[in-house]
């Protein structure tokens, strides 16, 4: 096939390798509108299950992406009332791992180049017309994508507006652990998530409601005044270490709603949307670049699984959007958890720490927070008494019995999920 992808972020870039990797022949074009290097943002995160899934997808990006990721296997909260300075620690989430998104970009770049992709950079597409002789258009150009708008009515495009407001910042403070920062000031909360992705720095994502950014004056504050405030503010996070803006915001820090997009299908003719061109996902449960590289590896699949371009397609829109659909809902409740903090805020500290990690949940925000709380500790226990009969009676039941010979050991090793066919 002929195909051209709009759009050099990660979406496109992953596709183009498994494309490459499952038939070498496919003539393969990356169009990006910007110059080689550049980039905004600070650090992406992704976690353990995903890098298995690269793993079996493409183990060479998976080793280097992998080699160059910050780790972390704890979480920290910290919450600063005008009274008290309180910490919880955890370390039962799993495993997290962040990587600078202008080196991930270079990381893929450099793997897809040496597969045979053709990448082109400060090379604007703004209609599929322009690239007639492709039998497949893949929309990798971001939730502004200028292909999708062209047939908004087909795809059925929504955006909603989240009602907080956040601001993507970088810091010189390496975070060892995830750490989660809220302050309570005299105009309301306002509140920070820190992760490491290099060596020497690391993402401080801040957010806070319309009031208390209204009210602390950043609406209206330049960019060197907003830096010093939130440095103020998180100052014992922070250790001492400067807040740092992206380049391009020149007159002040960039302070955004997030943006929910939704389409009804993914295709059109034979035009299809991949990534944050198909979907986004709130930042708060760190998922956009994790599904961005699932996406590709489900349409590679879809592509070499049908004779026919349309029935892919078909196939792709359907798998993907049933599968996202979980992490759609995830993302949903854990924005509205942060829109409604005050609800959870007064906790004490580890009651806090616990529906922090539960803000995915459905129930929630139906059930008073301090019930849901006690409701998971006594189900906790139940889980851990009923597991303690279990294995009792497993013990009585084993008694004179031949020694349990153990799990059957295959021979050969265990296959991926569904990955894509190799060349």
């Amino acid at each position: 096939m002929k195909i051209a992808c709009v759009g050099g972020g990660p979406a496109s870039l992953y596709f183009s390798i498994l494309m490459k990797r499952a038939d070498p022949s496919h003539d393969i074009t990356v169009h990006e509108r910007n110059r080689a290097g550049s980039t905004y943002g600070w650090g992406v995160t992704y976690w353990d299950g995903l890098l298995n899934y690269l793993h079996g997808a493409d183990p060479e990006s998976a080793r280097t992406i992998k080699e160059n990721s910050a780790h972390w296997d704890s979480w920290e909260m910290n919450v600063h009332d005008r009274a008290t300075v309180a910490t919880v620690t955890g370390e039962d989430w799993g495993e997290g791992f962040g990587i600078g998104r202008h080196q991930l970009l270079d990381i893929l770049t450099e793997r897809a180049r040496s597969l045979g992709v053709h990448i082109e950079f400060e090379h604007e597409i703004t209609d599929k017309d322009e690239l007639a002789d492709a039998d497949l258009v893949v929309a990798g150009d971001g939730i502004n994508s200028l292909l999708r708008e062209r047939h908004t009515d087909h795809f059925g495009s929504e955006i909603t507006v989240g009602r907080n407001v956040y601001a993507w910042l970088g810091t010189t403070k390496v975070f060892r652990s995830f750490t989660f920062t809220f302050v309570e000031t005299a105009h309301g909360w306002i509140w920070c998530y820190g992760y490491g992705f290099s060596k020497d720095h690391s993402t401080c994502v801040v957010e806070c409601s319309p009031a208390t950014w209204k009210g602390l004056g950043l609406h209206q504050a330049n960019k060197a005044d907003s830096l010093a405030l939130l440095e103020k503010l998180f100052a014992d996070t922070l250790d001492g270490h400067p807040l740092i803006a992206q380049a391009h915001t020149e007159d002040g820090t960039d302070w955004l709603n997030f943006r929910t997009l939704t389409n009804r299908t993914w295709y059109h003719d034979n035009l299809v949307l991949l990534g944050d061109a198909a979907h986004t996902t709130h930042y708060s449960i760190g998922a956009g670049t994790a599904l961005a590289l699932e996406d590709a590896a489900f349409l590679v699949n879809a592509l070499h699984g049908e004779t026919q371009l349309q029935t892919a397609l078909v196939r792709y829109d359907r798998e993907r959007q049933a599968a996202i659909r979980p992490s759609l809902r995830a993302a949903r409740y854990s924005a509205r958890w942060y829109e409604n903090l005050p609800r959870y805020v007064g906790l004490p500290p580890e009651q806090l720490f616990e529906l922090l990690g539960q803000r995915r949940s459905p129930l929630l925000p139906h059930v008073p927070p301090r019930l849901y709380y006690r409701l998971g500790q006594a189900a906790d226990q139940l889980y851990y008494r009923l597991g303690q009969a279990a294995d009792q009676f497993r013990s009585l039941r084993n008694r004179g019995r031949r020694p349990d010979p153990g799990p059957h050991e295959p021979n050969t090793p265990e296959q991926p999920d569904e990955m894509i066919r190799r060349s």
